[in-house]
């Protein structure tokens, strides 16, 4: 008689401890939900890809982002921060509100309009007499002798606010191949080279202040190589209307340009 009790007693021992490794395991897979914040700019809201989250905050944040992108694909819980017309000071100002020592991730794309991107871009898209070397002086300018100084303040935000998250900086590409496809805009190849050395010293400058936080740096000029305004396969828009969406990355570009990059590094 006393061997059903024990094979009973042993049933309820076995009970007892898959129902203690489920808990285990299902505090373990809770445990591992990224706690993702992505920070920055238009290039990281998602402007280009021409549908957006209708949150009501303006900052045209797109499901075809690379954020919502890595966010879907991780299984990441994202607090989507990144607005439309951010520069440093808005990050600092009215971005960094979710960031705490639980944050797992932080992304970043920032500094562009800081230089002025925009004017100067469209500076160089009014027809002959109107030139646009002034603009990309003045900028070139402050990316070496302004913009490393509100990268750093940025960046120490993040480490103060998130010490314990990895934090990824993305880049700009290159926004042009030297062809003249658009016909209601006029810019050279010479200014289109130009625009891209600009490019080149806002890629090498940003990098180089994240590689001094000890951040990981994410250039994506290589991989918009071959898919820039005027490719056959663009990534990112010409001038477009509305005017916003212009000589940002479209969907493809967010997609098979930012995205993969930031999924092998994650």
């Amino acid at each position: 008689m006393s061997l059903p009790r024990r094979i009973s007693t042993m049933a309820a021992a076995c009970a007892v401890a898959v129902v203690s490794l489920l808990a285990l395991t299902s505090g373990a897979a809770q445990a591992q939900t990224i706690e993702y914040v992505a920070l920055g700019d238009s290039y990281a809201s998602g402007v280009g890809t021409r549908s957006y989250i209708d949150d009501g905050s303006g900052c045209s944040r797109s499901e075809s982002a690379y954020p919502s992108l890595f966010a879907d694909a991780a299984g990441a819980d994202l607090e989507f921060a990144a607005c439309s017309g951010a520069k440093t000071g808005d990050v600092l100002s009215k971005q960094l509100g979710s960031l705490s020592a639980s944050t797992d991730l932080v992304t970043i794309t920032v500094g562009g309009n800081d230089t002025g991107w925009a004017g100067v871009v469209q500076q160089c898209a009014y027809p002959y007499p109107w030139t646009c070397d002034e603009e990309i002086d003045d900028a070139e300018a402050f990316i070496r002798d302004q913009l490393p100084a509100k990268l750093h303040a940025v960046y120490d935000a993040i480490e103060s606010a998130a010490p314990n998250a990895q934090v990824v900086v993305l880049g700009y590409p290159r926004l042009f191949n030297g062809e003249e496809c658009n016909a209601i805009t006029r810019i050279s190849p010479g200014e289109q080279s130009q625009l891209n050395a600009a490019a080149d010293l806002l890629a090498t400058t940003t990098g180089q202040v994240a590689a001094s936080h000890g951040f990981d740096y994410i250039d994506v000029r290589d991989a918009f190589d071959g898919h820039a305004v005027c490719d056959d396969t663009e990534w990112l828009n010409g001038i477009s209307y509305p005017i916003g969406e212009s000589y940002h990355p479209n969907a493809a570009g967010q997609r098979d340009g930012y995205y993969p990059l930031l999924d092998a590094l994650v």
